[in-house]
């Protein structure tokens, strides 16, 4: 039987210049937008992505350049996805509600094994956003390792 995980990993240098995607459930959107007010000057520095309306609120009440994708459950959490998938997001904030089912719950959880898998750093509330904005390595490249697929896609190509 085929591994189902790539044995073996390359190294991602993420830029000083993040790719940010910045997503909320309805009943977390306040919050976010309030830790975004708090961090708008580091934010400033980086580009920014975000789902429907959580964009649209960053960019027009902090004048924020965000790109805007769907709104989640209309496919915007995979769009996310995808740019994880191809390299092109560096960090993930998305403060979701643990009180409020989500009718596109396996998307999020989708979208959360997509970061996990080519280890993006996420935060999922204020304080693990704090944390992750605040650190020394949002400014300046980071080295770390990701799954090598395209060994992984030959290997199981291979085999079959």
């Amino acid at each position: 039987m085929t591994d189902p995980r790539p044995r073996r990993t390359v190294q991602r240098t993420l830029p000083a210049r993040k790719r940010i995607a910045l997503i909320a459930h309805d009943g977390k959107k306040e919050e976010l937008l309030a830790w975004a007010t708090r961090w708008q000057q580091t934010l400033a520095d980086h580009e920014l992505v975000g789902t429907g309306t959580t964009a649209g609120r960053i960019s027009a009440q902090l004048g924020l350049t965000v790109e805007g994708m769907m709104s989640g459950p209309l496919g915007g959490d995979q769009q996310i996805g995808a740019r994880i998938t191809e390299q092109r997001l560096d960090l993930l904030v998305f403060f979701w509600d643990p009180f409020a089912p989500q009718p596109h719950d396996p998307d999020v959880k989708a979208l959360l094994r997509l970061a996990a898998l080519w280890n993006i750093p996420v935060a999922c509330n204020a304080a693990s956003a704090d944390f992750l904005i605040s650190s020394p390595w949002l400014s300046q490249p980071y080295e770390m390792t990701i799954p090598d697929a395209q060994a992984w896609v030959a290997s199981r190509n291979s085999q079959g």
